[in-house]
């Protein structure tokens, strides 16, 4: 199916994404504050720019979208239109996000993401229970951290 906006249209739309202060963002960020722990925010001097950054438990956290970083979710679809141009970009930060872990795993940073996907959609997982998993994470020896949604189309995507 073709774009149903007008190049005018598509690019105001693009341009009004964040890329940071994302919604999913704030829920982390006043959830883990409510709970005590300190951070900063987008470290430039860091490997990826992480989201959050948490010197006392020497960890990084990022805050990925589903569409932008190519999550295998129900959340993400292929856009229809300009195929070569999405696949490349999206490939393009699927090898950044690793290259990032490496590096900040590699200068002793504990690492963790948390998907857009358990925070929003219908498999997201309730706040509560994502904010307790990363206070666990943060205060244990844990080196990685990953939390996603439940997949409820099972057809789409089976259980393991």
């Amino acid at each position: 199916m073709a774009d149903v906006h007008d190049p005018a249209t598509r690019s105001r739309n693009m341009a009004a994404i964040r890329g940071r202060d994302t919604k999913p963002e704030l829920i982390i960020r006043k959830g883990l504050h409510a709970r005590g722990f300190r951070f900063r925010i987008q470290g430039r001097e860091l490997p990826g720019r992480p989201d959050l950054i948490f010197p006392k438990y020497q960890a990084l956290l990022w805050v990925h979208g589903c569409f932008w970083h190519g999550h295998d979710c129900p959340m993400f679809h292929w856009p229809k239109s300009r195929e070569e141009f999405w696949q490349a970009k999206i490939g393009r930060n699927r090898e950044r996000d690793a290259e990032t872990w490496a590096a900040a795993r590699a200068a002793g940073w504990r690492c963790g993401t948390v998907w857009e996907c358990a925070l929003k959609g219908r498999g997201r997982l309730p706040p509560g229970q994502v904010i307790d998993s990363l206070a666990l994470w943060l205060s244990s020896d844990a080196e990685e951290f990953c939390i996603e949604g439940q997949c409820i189309d099972s057809a789409a995507y089976p259980p393991a």
